[in-house]
């Protein structure tokens, strides 16, 4: 019996101290953290918007947190209203959510779609779509991209 139990303390042991340094660690990184939060409506005074691609006119973005080139990106894309986004796709899935107007949105091979605000959307990455912010705009949409940005238009051949 003394042989079992100390054939079983060994493995209890490494495991405990595996759990305290990790919590150690973890506390360690949150107390240390420089990063601030942030809360921004559209119309926050120290957003920049910046014009979107020249494919997509009548379309503008800013940034909301990350950079252009980095993974991890959230952004805020204004589309006015009545204007179309041709078809295109991007390196990285999209999660957005409809913050004004109206949209339609249609993926390849599949039908179009109406988000109205609070409306969630996923893109798959590489996917082509297109879209129209329908006269209830501007429309705004937040999206969170895993990847850098890329946008690719899909040039349509008669």
């Amino acid at each position: 019996m003394k042989a079992f139990k100390k054939s079983c303390l060994a493995p209890v042991l490494v495991l405990l101290l595996l759990l305290i340094g990790s919590y150690s660690f973890s506390q360690e990184k949150d107390t240390n953290s420089e990063e601030i939060s942030l809360v921004y409506t559209v119309d926050h005074k120290d957003l920049k918007w910046h014009p979107a691609p020249d494919f997509f006119p009548g379309c503008s973005f800013t940034l909301l947190h990350g950079a252009i080139e980095q993974p991890n990106l959230d952004l805020f894309f204004k589309i006015n209203p009545n204007t179309e986004v041709i078809n295109h796709t991007h390196n990285s899935p999209e999660r957005m959510i409809l913050i004004s107007g109206e949209l339609e949105v249609q993926y390849e091979n599949e039908e179009p779609q109406i988000a109205t605000v609070g409306s969630y959307l996923y893109g798959p990455s590489n996917k082509p779509h297109k879209a129209k912010c329908l006269d209830k705009g501007p429309c705004v949409l937040f999206i969170a991209l895993e990847d850098p940005f890329n946008a690719e238009p899909i040039i349509e051949k008669d």
